[in-house]
């Protein structure tokens, strides 16, 4: 199923806006998009054994220290094949909605809890729109997807 499918399917709302191409926060913080949500930064680690997608507020810099507590292992950036197998998505669309393509559930969701309760910005699995949705909202996709999630 594709996004809006599952949207459809869970009574997600969402809005949604079009734009260039963008790989980093900074070029989207550069375009000023007229949408409601809090933006955020999405990183995928590794500890050499399981993947993580952890998602920050955009101007929060990743503890890796303190996610490594919970990761139990010295974390490092995943490889790009390592993106494109489990979620099937290229640089810059980095986005938790790519566990939609992650069969085998090896991709583990840590949220920042500076999110919780708020609207957020992802990339719906392309890096040339952006779609405002709300945290609650983020939580129903992610259970319905069966990816193990914790909040950090």
């Amino acid at each position: 199923m594709e996004i809006d499918e599952i949207f459809q399917k869970l009574g997600i709302e969402k809005e949604i806006v079009y734009h260039q191409a963008v790989f980093t926060v900074d070029e989207i913080k550069k375009l000023k998009l007229d949408i409601e949500g809090e933006g955020c930064k999405n990183l995928f680690l590794t500890n050499k054994k399981n993947f993580y997608l952890v998602i920050l507020p955009e101007d929060k810099r990743a503890d890796m220290k303190e996610i490594s507590k919970i990761t139990k292992g010295h974390l490092s950036f995943a490889k790009e094949e390592d993106v494109k197998r489990i979620l099937n998505l290229e640089r810059g669309s980095l986005t938790p909605f790519g566990i939609i393509n992650d069969k085998e559930k090896e991709a583990m969701i840590l949220i920042d809890r500076e999110l919780v309760g708020k609207k957020l910005l992802f990339h719906p699995n392309v890096n040339t729109a952006t779609i405002s949705i709300s945290y609650a909202d983020l939580i129903r996709f992610i259970e319905y997807e069966k990816n193990p999630y914790k909040i950090i």
